[in-house]
């Protein structure tokens, strides 16, 4: 036999388990019915515990009946009438003792209480209680009915242990320790099946797995465990029971999920406490008014000596009042119930999807249910989300990235990680991970690293103690997929200034891209446009406020139009169309602010009209295209602070003259053309410091060259050459020239006026010997100086070629 105390424990656990079902409108409910409970036992203890009604004589009777006479009826109960005598034989009775006994007012209570009192304010406290105690039956008849209880209990109890399973986390350390040969060769099996994904799993890699993507999404800035040196019998049954409970889940969900026998009897119950709704107000509305407090009734006056009585119903105030309350409490309840089921066929709560969950922990593979099993858990999404997260981990198949991720922090640790650590093109500390199975917890211990690269990792998840590498400005993602929890976007959003992603199809970019409000670089390399259509998706780029350059190297047919979404302050866009044919480039326009413009691979012909509206453009690079002839180069002048113009890569056979006109330009770069002569006017552009002419079919260079005394860096390599100007050389502040790769045969002398030269390329010419001359430049060192062996040979031995090039003096290079 049970005792009481443990009876009493074991329904309230009972009801402690089954709150997870109970939605806030039927925990509301609950709550209206106890309100209504109470309302129907308080009237039902007055009822009981005080004097239901008192009668006196009325003041029109006569005590002998054959006297009175009556000529107008009124009706105060069922069947009976009460007859007020008018005749005016009869005469008013004032002050006369009635000489009736107690025994006789007992008896006239009782009998117009029975026959006279409406059965409404009767019984009406009666009639709440059953109605309440209908409500609440009906509320919780699904957990008692035996076809939707024992599945009821089962899910709950499955739910709960999901729940309160951190000890699985502690299970899995002590379990891997003792088992990390085995897992090792699990490992490498795992290895290859991950190209023969139709290989079957074990159950203890399902659930080892399983453990492991429990451990590492619970807790994510938790360390790897101490290993221990043995197992007690205790924890060997608790990673049993772990076992045991995975194995639990996947036969719930085949046993739930074959029918939707709850949703179907949660919607019976709740049209039932509707339509008991509609019952209980229509009537009681109707009949509330039957609540008198005044009641005048007819006795037989053989009894009593007197045939109309009136009487005063006590509690018929106290019952009105309660009536009114009782009818706002049911017609809050009906409108919870009504909700109730608008929500319940306005939702499609036969399907459940895992979406926000696996956004946010990182484990894709968790699947979507259907019928009861859904049902189930959009009630616990009523009551906590946090029950379906946790529970939704013990849904996921064990996959090669989880089974992977514990070891991943004992390989990688802290130190392996900050010795791979080197500076980018960026200047930036950047730490590089190629082809990981997944992303190491050991790497948010690096709080030094400013720019992570990620290539080929997978299913990278960026967790809460992302906030560790506060010194973290540029993410690149190289083919591999990144999800972030929302403790780390908002770090992103706060910090990240740099990002690269590289990807297979649009589908592949991240949503959160465009949240990056305080992001200044967005490099894509990637189709932005998917199979089935050839327009560019690209979302809008609205809220990238701070986004100042723009590096596109897709496939695209026009420029995207979410481009403009940033046109006010973008600087520097620069796109690789991959040899694809760029067209409609009129939304160049919009970008007033441009600074820097590259078009690389766009199959352009001519230089883009657009391009001529852009007044603040600084940089124009139109390499790798189809440029033949630039005669439309008198149109940039528009741009009036153009410095830097870069036409390589192309098919331009001449430069016009009226490139002359573009006084501004400081850096002209036409190398890598198919040019024969270059104009005199060229040379005309004082402001020149940088001239790429190399890869031509130069012979000769115009004697104007002398002009550009401002030039410092002058490449005409890879050229015909026979023979250079000597106005050349009196470029005096000349640091770079490369002309190595023509026919020359002679260098003048005067190559030693150029007292700035830092790097000399002579090699691939047909040079007898070196000017002894080349001891006059200062900063010229024997490193610096690309010529063929046998010519450095002859340079003088004294020149110290580990000297600094600002502490080189001229006596230091001899013939």
């Amino acid at each position: 036999m049970i005792p009481v105390g443990e009876l009493k424990n074991l329904g309230t656990e009972q009801n402690q388990r089954y709150r997870v079902l109970k939605p806030w409108w039927d925990v509301f409910s609950e709550y209206l019915c106890l309100a209504m409970l109470m309302i129907g036992v308080f009237g039902c203890t007055l009822q009981i515990t005080q004097e239901k009604i008192a009668c006196l004589p009325s003041r029109y009777t006569s005590p002998t009946p054959n006297a009175i006479h009556c000529d107008h009826i009124r009706t105060y109960g069922d069947n009976d009438t009460v007859e007020i005598p008018v005749n005016p034989i009869i005469q008013e009775v004032k002050g006369r003792k009635n000489d009736l006994d107690l025994h006789q007012y007992v008896f006239v209570n009782a009998y117009c209480y029975t026959r006279f009192v409406h059965w409404f304010a009767k019984f009406f406290p009666y009639l709440v209680v059953i109605h309440t105690v209908v409500f609440m039956v009906a509320s919780s008849f699904w957990f008692k009915f035996p076809g939707t209880s024992s599945k009821i209990e089962l899910f709950v109890s499955i739910l709960c242990k999901c729940f309160d399973s951190p000890w699985t986390t502690r299970a899995l350390s002590e379990v891997s320790e003792e088992r990390r040969e085995e897992k090792l060769v699990s490992l490498r099996r795992n290895t290859i099946s991950k190209d023969h994904p139709e290989k079957n799993w074990t159950d203890d890699e399902e659930t080892v797995g399983l453990l492991r993507s429990s451990s590492v999404k619970s807790n994510p800035e938790r360390k790897a465990p101490e290993p221990q040196p043995t197992l007690t019998s205790l924890d060997r049954k608790e990673g049993e029971q772990a076992r045991a409970l995975f194995e639990k889940v996947k036969k719930l969900r085949t046993h739930v999920e074959e029918a939707d026998l709850l949703y179907v009897m949660y919607v019976l119950q709740t049209s039932l406490k509707v339509l008991k709704f509609l019952l209980v107000m229509i009537y009681t509305i109707v009949l509330v008014h039957n609540i008198q407090t005044v009641v005048h009734c007819k006795v037989p006056p053989d009894l009593t000596g007197f045939n109309i009585f009136c009487c005063n119903h006590n509690k018929a105030p106290l019952f009105l009042k309660l009536a009114y309350c009782y009818m706002c409490f049911v017609g809050v309840y009906g409108l919870v119930c009504i909700y109730t089921l608008y929500w319940l066929f306005h939702r499609p709560l036969r399907q459940y999807s895992f979406e926000q969950v696996r956004l946010e922990t990182g484990i894709s593979d968790i699947p979507d249910v259907k019928n009861d099993f859904a049902f189930l858990l959009h009630l616990v999404d009523q009551y906590d989300s946090l029950y379906c997260k946790r529970f939704a981990v013990f849904l996921s198949e064990v996959s090669e990235s989880r089974l992977y991720q514990l070891n991943l922090n004992y390989e990688w640790t802290a130190q392996k990680l900050r010795a791979r650590l080197a500076k980018n093109q960026s200047s930036r500390l950047e730490l590089h991970l190629l082809m990981l199975p997944g992303l190491p917890d050991t790497v948010f211990e690096l709080n030094e690293v400013e720019a992570l690269k990620l290539e080929q990792v997978k299913n990278v998840t960026f967790p809460p103690s992302v906030a560790k590498l506060g010194s973290l400005q540029e993410l690149s993602l190289i083919y591999c997929t990144a999800k972030l929890q929302l403790p780390a976007m908002n770090f992103f959003k706060e910090h990240l200034k740099v990002l690269r992603l590289a990807f297979e199809s649009v589908e592949e970019l991240p949503s959160w891209m465009y949240t990056l409000h305080d992001l200044e670089e967005l490099h894509l390399n990637g189709p932005l446009s998917n199979e089935a259509s050839r327009s560019t998706s690209l979302d809008s780029l609205r809220d990238l406020k701070s986004l100042r350059v723009l590096n596109l190297c897709c496939s695209l047919t026009k420029i995207p139009t979410s481009v403009g979404d940033v046109a006010l302050q973008l600087q520097r866009l620069s796109i690789n169309n991959e040899g694809g044919k760029l067209q409609a480039l009129s939304s160049l326009k919009k970008l007033s602010s441009l600074v820097s413009l590259e078009l690389v691979s766009c199959v352009l012909e001519r230089i883009p009209s657009a391009i001529f509206s852009l007044g603040n453009l600084q940089e124009l690079d139109l390499r790798e295209n189809r440029l033949t002839t630039v005669e439309e180069i008198l149109s940039l002048q528009h741009c009036q602070r153009l410095t830097t113009l870069r036409l390589w890569h192309n098919k331009i056979t001449y430069i016009p003259d009226h490139i002359s006109k573009l006084h501004s330009l400081e850096v002209l770069d036409i190398s890598w053309n198919k040019i024969r002569k270059l104009p005199s006017r060229l040379f005309y552009l004082t402001k020149l410091r940088h001239l790429d002419v190399s890869h031509n079919q130069l012979t000769s260079l115009p004697s104007e060259v002398g002009i550009l005394q401002g030039l410092q860096f002058f490449s005409a390599a890879f050229n015909s050459l026979e023979n250079l100007p000597e106005e050349l050389f009196s470029c005096k502040r000349l640091k770079t020239l490369a002309i190595g790769s023509n026919c020359l045969s002679y260098l003048s002398p005067r190559v030693s006026s150029l007292t700035q030269l830092l790097r000399l390329e002579l090699k691939g010419n047909c040079f007898g010997a070196l000017p002894v001359g080349l001891r006059d430049c200062p900063h010229l060192i024997l490193s610096a100086i690309i010529a063929e062996d046998s010519l450095l040979e002859q340079l003088s031995t004294d020149v110290v070629e580990e000297q600094p090039q600002d502490e080189v003096n001229g006596d230091n290079i001899s013939q």
